[in-house]
């Protein structure tokens, strides 16, 4: 009798200190991402976290650019990150300055150039190249980022067209915000930061001639503790499984085309 009292009080005693050790937590990872891919990043998150039960606290970057806010700098500056999610022209540039875990970028989605303006005003033509460069000569102002299709526009598509120092003194790089509250004439942007944007109204993509695909691609920075919880994440933006929500912010598969 006493053999098994000695027994049970043993059990007991284990099962006590099992349950009091601490019990794992959940894996948590950070993201940066840049403005092209955060509207499916965020309506794709919840999904994610339900079905691994690792949690995403996300941030926001530029892709390039010389401004404070670039990804770039903010990890230059020792801002914690486990993935970035990135214009691909920027992240090659992380690769190459080894801020990148080897081999583990992906390419997620592209998306083309348009145009928006504020909602109800009238659609301006921008079905040719000369109609698009006539409608960038007539707006009292303009904005386009400074980042990846910022850098393109200035350096390439205004030079391109003639019409680069027209274009310099009624620009700014405020972001579509500023169409919908009127500082803005036209926005000019990724689609993806285009469609869904509330109190403009969608014109369309730039004329094919004269377009600028933008590949959004996502990677683990070197330093991550959350490397494989990272990967997790990668692979299911990267799944066929997203396919329907990267279509509907104006977004396409990287291999589809």
């Amino acid at each position: 009798m006493k053999k098994e009292w000695y027994r049970l009080t043993a059990l007991i005693s284990v099962a006590a200190a099992v349950l009091a050790l601490p019990t794992a937590s959940p894996a948590q990872i950070r993201v940066i991402t840049s403005g092209g891919f955060a509207a499916p990043l965020q309506e794709l998150l919840p999904e994610f976290e339900k079905t691994t039960r690792i949690r995403v606290t996300t941030a926001r970057g530029q892709s390039q650019g010389d401004g404070p806010n670039t990804i770039a700098a903010q990890l230059r500056r020792g801002v914690l990150a486990d993935v970035v999610i990135m214009a691909r022209e920027g992240l090659n540039e992380l690769i190459a300055a080894g801020r990148i875990v080897a081999g583990t970028d992906v390419d997620l989605a592209r998306t083309p150039l348009g145009m928006s303006v504020r909602a109800g005003a009238r659609k301006p033509d921008i079905s040719t190249v000369d109609a698009f460069r006539q409608t960038l000569l007539r707006a009292k102002s303009i904005t386009f980022p400074s980042s990846t299709t910022g850098i393109y526009m200035t350096t390439k598509l205004f030079p391109r067209l003639g019409i680069a120092g027209d274009i310099a003194g009624k620009s700014t790089n405020a972001g579509v915000a500023s169409v919908a509250d009127g500082k803005s004439e036209i926005a000019i942007q990724p689609v993806s930061e285009l469609l869904h944007a509330p109190g403009v109204d969608f014109v369309g993509p730039i004329p094919a001639e004269i377009q600028y695909v933008s590949v959004f691609a996502a990677a683990v920075v070197a330093g991550s503790k959350e490397t494989e919880a990272s990967k997790r994440l990668i692979a299911f933006l990267a799944s066929k499984n997203v396919a329907a929500t990267i279509g509907k912010n104006g977004m396409e598969p990287p291999g589809s085309r």
